[in-house]
């Protein structure tokens, strides 16, 4: 092994008990031991600077390394710090970063990426030279670090929000004691199918990463998969069909009748009633007329009257569909590019948790145009009643066989 390996690996064992001056004694003993060349190997093997170990070896051969008393440094030496020299520093970094600061029209940052650079130049157009290193130390000391955005404020939500809720509960609650099918429906994010990355982080032989495309444009010949699920709150099970034409409401309820004949059928032969619980936007949302008339159509086919409660906007988070079953979802192939639509659907299929549930999916190719209008003839031919509480949110669709 060549000197300087020696060196660096004596260093590597010895820098983290090492201080200031006990670092820059046992180097300076290393460069003497090596003779002529010492220093630069010395400085080479463990990147303390030349002058460094000059200044160690001066104080070996000077006799001042045997009579010190305990300082790191000599009284009064070393760098004064940069907020001593210029005192209105700190005052003039804080102006800049504070958070009252971005309220105010006079802040020279406001409308510019506050990084380490950009206060460094304005820094110093104030007249207070700091360097981006500078600059990152004081902000640490100061108290600030590194920070992302954190979702917590909902802005204005509507004053029967919590009414709303209630009456989802008291109405679920009702159908269950009943025997009856309640069910959460929604559309999960639009997933890229290809190669491309994925979020999250999966166990691969080490310095193996799944190779993925740079860019994530869409493929032409693959495109994008839309899976939309039905959760059933008293089985813990689901179904999940995953589109490849568009998120409409047609496709949404042919979710539901796929749900119906594959899963829900079978498990509630006695079944007089279903409620649907949903978000109010999207595919099924509580203004859709096509929503309406495409759940009036499965009424009349599979003999149920159907019911709807949508939760209050801006509150699609505790839709049960969400955090029951699309999460455990996205936890089951993070990390995995979704290289075709039946990677997905078997991904989809082989999701389960320790309380049991259980999802069954299937790739639907059938085609859902855009733009279906439902005229106001056709609204008035549905078995559409309102409940007295917001029936804009909560109606019944009787099926129009029954008198």
């Amino acid at each position: 092994m060549l000197e300087t390996e020696v060196i660096a690996k004596k260093f590597k064992i010895l820098e983290l008990s090492l201080d200031e001056r006990q670092r820059r004694l046992w180097a300076a003993a290393e460069a003497i031991a090596l003779g002529r060349g010492g220093i630069t190997a010395v400085s080479e093997a463990t990147g303390i600077a030349r002058g460094t170990i000059r200044a160690g070896i001066t104080e070996i051969e000077s006799g001042m390394a045997a009579e010190g008393d305990g300082r790191v440094r000599r009284r009064g030496a070393g760098r004064k710090r940069l907020e001593t020299h210029d005192p209105g520093l700190l005052d003039a970094l804080n102006a800049l970063v504070e958070p009252g600061s971005r309220g105010d029209p006079e802040s020279p940052l406001l409308w510019t990426c506050k990084s380490l650079r950009q206060l460094a130049v304005e820094l110093n157009a104030q007249g207070h030279p700091a360097s981006p290193q500078k600059i990152s130390e004081m902000l640490y000391g100061m108290g600030y670090s590194l920070q992302g955005t954190q979702k917590t404020l909902e802005g204005t939500t509507h004053p029967d929000r919590d009414a709303q809720f209630r009456y989802i509960a008291s109405k679920a609650s009702e159908m269950q004691s009943g025997g009856e099918p309640v069910i959460s429906v929604d559309t999960k994010k639009k997933e890229l199918v290809g190669d491309f990355s994925n979020a999250g982080r999966e166990w691969q032989p080490q310095g193996e990463p799944v190779p993925v495309r740079v860019h994530d444009f869409v493929d032409p010949d693959l495109g994008k998969a839309i899976p939309y699920g039905v959760y059933d709150l008293s089985a813990n099970d689901g179904w999940v069909s995953v589109g490849v034409d568009h998120d409409t409401a047609a496709f949404a309820v042919e979710t539901i009748r796929r749900w119906w004949f594959t899963m829900g059928h079978q498990r509630y032969q006695n079944a007089t009633k279903l409620l649907v619980t949903a978000d109010s936007g999207g595919s099924n949302s509580a203004r859709s007329r096509a929503w309406k008339a495409g759940l009036q159509r499965l009424a009349d086919e599979i003999g149920l009257t159907i019911s709807v409660s949508h939760y209050p906007p801006g509150t699609s988070k505790w839709n049960k569909i969400e955090h029951r079953m699309f999460s455990r979802i996205t936890q089951n192939w993070r990390g995995r590019p979704l290289v075709s639509h039946e990677a997905i659907v078997n991904l989809i299929a082989n999701t389960t948790t320790t309380t049991g549930l259980k999802i069954r999916a299937a790739l639907d190719e059938g085609e859902y145009p855009l733009g279906v209008k439902i005229s106001k003839d056709q609204m008035k031919a549905l078995r559409l009643s309102r409940d007295e509480f917001h029936g804009d949110w909560n109606y019944t669709l009787s099926p129009r066989g029954l008198v």
